[in-house]
This record gives structure tokens, C-alpha cells and sequence, in this order.
């Protein structure tokens, strides 16, 4: 079964909250775990793919923009529409709802923020995967 966790941000930017995912897309990796971010429009997808080259000096996560090929050459793809297929490892995401392809994860990271609108989103959310037994961690980053 999917494991669900919620990490909590505490943003005061978008920069804080695209940080807070480099750094579980970075401990995900060095775990070993293939990773998709699913995000929410393709210029947060660009953000991410930039921020990933930088966030660190001297860490690299190799990594692509999703763009339809569904290659699994890179650990991390970023994309705005829903994985390939392939992908079942970690879903991280960005997204307002719940992902449709979730439960084909073995494990997805939900990350929210702290504006009013993400926190009630997320809290939809939550209730969501609680009402199907789904197993529930949350984190404080």
C-alpha cells in the first residue's frame, strides 16, 4: 500500500517551498529511489529543473523536464501532467488535488504550504487517503 507523507513547509516564498523539494528530491535520490515531482504548470517544472542544478554546491542530481518521451535514463523527472507509466517509486507532489496515478507509488511526498488556500487544499487531501486507510505521516520541514 501507498505510503503518504505530508511535509509542511512553513514557506514564505515559492523559492522556500521549491528548496524544501530539492532537499527530499536530494535524500530520495542518495536513497536510491527513482522520483517524479509532479508540479503544477510547466514554469514551476522549469523552476524545479533549474533549482536542482543550483541549490547546493556540490550535489547533482541528474534529472529532466518530462516531455513526453517517458525515457528512464534520468532518477529524477519533473513534469506538470501525469508520470509515464514506469514511474512507481516516489511521487513528490506539488499538485492541488490528488494525483490520479498515486496509489501506483510505493510511496508519495506531499508537500504544502503555508498560505491559507494550500493548507485547506491540503487538508482536502489528507481526508482523502485517511478515508481509504491509507497510511499518513506528517513532517515539519
Amino acid at each position: 500500500m501507498t505510503r503518504v507523507d505530508f511535509y509542511l513547509t512553513g514557506e514564505t516564498s515559492n523559492t522556500d517551498k521549491d528548496l524544501a523539494v530539492c532537499k527530499l528530491t536530494h535524500k530520495a535520490f542518495h536513497l536510491g529511489h527513482e522520483v517524479y515531482i509532479l508540479t503544477a504548470s510547466p514554469e514551476e517544472s522549469a523552476q524545479l529543473d533549474r533549482l536542482l542544478w543550483t541549490f547546493s554546491a556540490g550535489s547533482f542530481i541528474p534529472h529532466a523536464v518530462d516531455t513526453g518521451q517517458a525515457e528512464k535514463k534520468y532518477p529524477v523527472l519533473i513534469g506538470e501532467h501525469e508520470p509515464p507509466e514506469s514511474w512507481q517509486d516516489v511521487l513528490i507532489s506539488l499538485a492541488a488535488t490528488v494525483p490520479e496515478c498515486f496509489s501506483r507509488f510505493s510511496r508519495v511526498v506531499d508537500v504544502v504550504g503555508s498560505t491559507p488556500e494550500r493548507k485547506q487544499q491540503a487538508r482536502e487531501r489528507y481526508r482523502f487517503y485517511r478515508k481509504r486507510g491509507y497510511p499518513l505521516h506528517t513532517h515539519d520541514l
